[in-house]
C-alpha cells in the first residue's frame, strides 16, 4: 500500500508539473494565446489582425530604400572640374595687336591663342598667362571663363575665353560586383542624364537573376540598399546617378523563414521578383492537417513608425523608427484567403503557425499515459521483488 501511495503521489506531482508549466511540453514556439497577450519578457511588440483596413494601408507602402535614404531626385548639376581633370583654354581677341595675338597677324576670323592642356594640380589651380592662378576644382568652366576674362580684359582686345574639359578623371561613376563588365565612366556633361538601370546597362547589366540581385549605392558616405526589382517595380528607388557615385551589385536570394505547424520548416528563397502571403504558406508546405490552428497563422516584420500608427498601433511604448509588429490572418475565415495574397511578403520575414490547441493537450495527455504506465510499471517490479523475497523466506532457497 505504501508503494502504491507513492506511486500516486509521484503522479500527482507529474500532473501538477504539466498543468503549471507550458514549457514542460515539448513545442514548436509560443502558443497563439501567449501571442495574442501581446506581452513578451525582452521586446515588446504590437500585434495586428490582417483585415481590408490593414491590407489598405500595407498596399498604399512599400519601402523605399534608396529613395528614403537618398532624397534629392533632381537631375545632377552641371560637370564641376576637380584635381587631376585636364583642362583646355582658349582665348580670344577683337582684333590683332592685343595680348595674345601680335599685330602683324593682321585682322583674320577667328583670332585666338590656345593654351597647352593642363592639369587641375593638387591645390585645385590652372594657370593662365597674364591671369595668373585660377581656381579650378569645384567650378564649372562657365564660373573658369568668367574669372580669366574679368582679369585679363583691361589688357586683352575685347577677350573672350572658352574653357573645355580636355580629360574627365574626377566625377566618375563606378558600378562593380556581379555585372557582366564592370566600369568606370564619366558622368554626362550634357544631355540625358543617367539612372541607376543607366548606369548598369553601361556595365553590361546584371549577371544574376533579377530577384536575387540587390544594388547598393555609396554616396557621400551614405549607402542605401534595395532588391533589383525595386528599381523596376518602384520607380522612386530608380534615382539619379552623381558625379562620384559607386554602385555595387551582389547577389542574395530574398528568403523568409517558416517555423511552427506548417508542412516544412525553414529558409525558403522568393525565386520570383515578389510573392504574397498565401504563396510563403503554399511554398513552406501549406498547413500540417494534423497539427496547425488555420486561425493562428502569424507573420513577424518591423515596419516604420508612421505606417504602425496608420495601422492603429500605439507607438508611445517603442523606441526607435521601426516597430516589432506581428500581423495575425486566419484561413478559417474564406476571406482571410483573399487578404493573404494582398500581402507581399519582404526579404527576411518570419512566418509562424501555432498548434491547435488539443494538439497540446492531447502531447500533455500521451506524456502523462507514458509516465503512469512507467510509474506502474515501476510498482509492478518492486511488488514481484517483495513476492519473490517473501517466498524465499518461507520456503527457503
Amino acid at each position: 500500500m505504501r508503494l502504491q501511495y507513492l506511486a500516486l503521489s509521484a503522479t500527482c506531482i507529474l500532473l501538477a508539473m504539466g498543468v503549471a508549466g507550458c514549457g514542460f511540453i515539448p513545442m514548436s514556439g509560443p502558443s497563439s494565446l501567449e501571442i495574442r497577450t501581446e506581452h513578451s519578457p525582452t521586446l515588446p511588440y504590437a500585434l495586428v489582425k490582417l483585415d481590408a483596413r490593414a491590407v489598405e494601408v500595407l498596399e498604399s507602402y512599400e519601402p523605399n530604400v534608396l529613395g528614403g535614404v537618398f532624397t534629392d531626385r533632381r537631375q545632377p548639376a552641371g560637370i564641376k572640374f576637380g584635381i587631376g581633370d585636364v583642362v583646355n583654354v582658349t582665348i580670344f581677341e577683337a582684333a590683332a595687336g592685343g595680348l595674345f595675338i601680335p599685330i602683324e597677324a593682321g585682322v583674320r576670323p577667328g583670332n585666338f591663342v590656345t593654351l597647352p592642356s593642363q592639369t587641375v594640380d593638387n591645390d585645385g589651380n590652372i594657370s593662365v598667362p597674364y591671369a595668373g592662378i585660377i581656381r579650378a576644382a569645384g567650378r564649372t568652366n562657365v564660373q573658369v571663363q568668367s574669372e580669366i576674362v574679368e582679369r585679363i580684359k583691361n589688357r586683352a582686345i575685347e577677350p573672350q575665353v572658352v574653357v573645355s574639359l580636355g580629360e574627365q578623371r574626377t566625377s566618375l561613376v563606378s558600378v562593380v560586383g556581379d555585372v557582366r563588365a564592370p566600369v568606370r565612366y564619366p558622368m554626362p556633361a550634357t544631355g540625358a542624364q543617367d539612372r541607376i538601370t543607366d548606369a548598369l546597362t553601361r556595365a553590361g547589366g546584371i549577371s544574376g537573376q533579377g530577384w536575387e540581385s540587390w544594388v547598393m549605392l555609396e554616396r557621400n558616405g551614405k549607402r542605401g540598399t534595395v532588391p533589383f526589382a525595386n528599381l523596376v517595380y518602384m520607380p522612386v528607388n530608380n534615382i539619379y546617378v552623381q558625379p562620384g557615385d559607386r554602385i555595387y551589385v551582389y547577389r542574395e536570394p530574398m528568403k523568409f523563414m517558416a517555423f511552427g505547424a506548417t508542412g516544412q520548416q525553414g529558409e525558403f528563397n522568393f525565386d520570383a521578383w515578389k510573392i504574397n502571403l498565401a504563396q510563403a504558406v503554399a511554398k513552406a508546405g501549406g498547413l500540417f492537417d494534423l497539427q496547425a490552428d488555420p486561425g493562428s497563422i502569424f507573420l513577424y516584420r518591423r515596419e516604420p513608425r508612421d505606417v504602425a500608427e496608420k495601422l492603429g498601433v500605439d507607438c508611445s511604448k517603442f523606441a526607435g523608427g521601426l516597430i516589432p509588429i506581428v500581423f495575425t490572418a486566419s484561413f478559417q475565415d474564406p476571406a482571410g484567403y483573399f487578404h493573404a495574397t494582398k500581402i507581399q511578403m519582404r526579404p527576411f520575414d518570419i512566418l509562424y503557425v501555432a498548434n491547435a490547441p488539443q494538439v497540446d493537450t492531447t502531447k500533455f495527455l500521451t506524456f502523462l499515459n507514458t509516465a503512469i504506465g512507467t510509474a506502474d510499471n515501476g510498482v509492478n517490479l518492486i511488488n514481484d521483488i517483495y513476492i519473490a523475497r517473501f517466498n524465499s523466506r518461507i520456503h527457503g532457497p
